[in-house]
């Protein structure tokens, strides 16, 4: 056969390619094409109301860069829940991987309840919560009561309710810190920590110039993944407060969620929900560099 005949592909990359094409078609229909289609009606004036989807070009951009309550509120709220959430998980994650890496009396039962949170869909993990804070018959104000203080009305409070919702978020998260943590602690090689342990090194010493310099790259890979996702939580912020009291609670994915559905402007929703992937994907591009930086280290 000629080598203008030769096929493109031979019968290995055909076989390839047919294995990934199912996965391709999925991720087309059902991530590709709804971008296009928000991104399309971003540009227009795309509400349920108005069937005329008028193309407004950059209108509802400017109009979401510009909204206060996106600028001075729902951003910060982001950004503060996104920094207090993960280093919270974080730091419990961590340490709960440092006492499990050492064998302890019933071991493998403190593991299985570390998991439970896990287990629990964050929306009934948020319930839970809501019910334990509720002000006429939640358990914590039975317990302030008990010992003599006043309840506390804690979701009608700004801070209180953010603050309910960050250690929700940081109860459902520390297991996956932990479990990474702590793959990464029994894959480190023993003979340096051996070799400080002959020599009297103090614990601290270990964890601070061994422990931690040979788990940064877990570590670092953890808070990427994970900062990523907290900036798009959802369920857990929308169930304890529905965003209030007001708008003070409210994050990106519920300023984007009331816009699109409950006001039913499909197309500055829309284009909200672009601003919040970009921002996402120019942290994502920062935290990559960073992470490529200190494994290059």
């Amino acid at each position: 056969m000629s080598a203008s005949r030769r096929p493109m592909f031979g019968e290995q990359q055909r076989f390839m390619l047919l294995l990934i094409a199912p996965a391709a078609l999925l991720m087309l229909l059902f991530q590709v094409l709804p971008i296009v289609i928000g991104a399309n009606a971003s540009f227009r004036d795309w509400a349920l109301y108005n069937p005329k989807k008028t193309w407004v070009g950059l209108a509802h951009y400017h109009s979401v860069i510009t909204d206060p309550a996106f600028l001075y509120v729902v951003l910060p709220n982001t950004f503060i829940f996104m920094v207090v959430s993960v280093l919270g998980a974080l730091v419990t994650g961590l340490a709960l991987a440092l006492l499990l890496n050492r064998p302890f009396p019933a071991q493998k039962i403190v593991q299985t309840i570390l998991l439970v949170p896990l287990m629990v869909a964050p929306v009934v993990a948020a319930i839970m919560i809501r019910w334990i804070f509720n002000d006429q018959f939640g358990i914590a104000n039975v317990v302030l009561e008990a010992i003599g203080l006043d309840g506390q009305p804690w979701l009608v409070q700004r801070w209180s309710a953010f603050s309910i919702i960050v250690l929700t978020d940081i109860w459902l998260w520390t297991p996956w810190f932990t479990l990474l943590l702590l793959a990464g602690l029994q894959s480190l090689p023993r003979e340096p920590f051996e070799a400080a342990a002959i020599d009297g090194t103090s614990a601290w010493r270990v964890f601070r110039y061994l422990t931690l310099p040979m788990l940064r790259p877990v570590i670092v890979v953890c808070v990427v993944i994970r900062a990523i996702d907290a900036f798009r939580t959802f369920d857990i912020v929308w169930t304890l407060t529905g965003g209030g009291p007001g708008r003070s609670t409210e994050l990106f994915s519920l300023y984007a969620y009331v816009l699109a559905f409950l006001n039913l402007d499909l197309g500055r929703g829309s284009a909200a929900a672009i601003v919040g992937g970009l921002i996402i994907l120019v942290l994502g591009v920062v935290m990559y560099r960073l992470v490529d930086r200190i494994a290059r280290a």
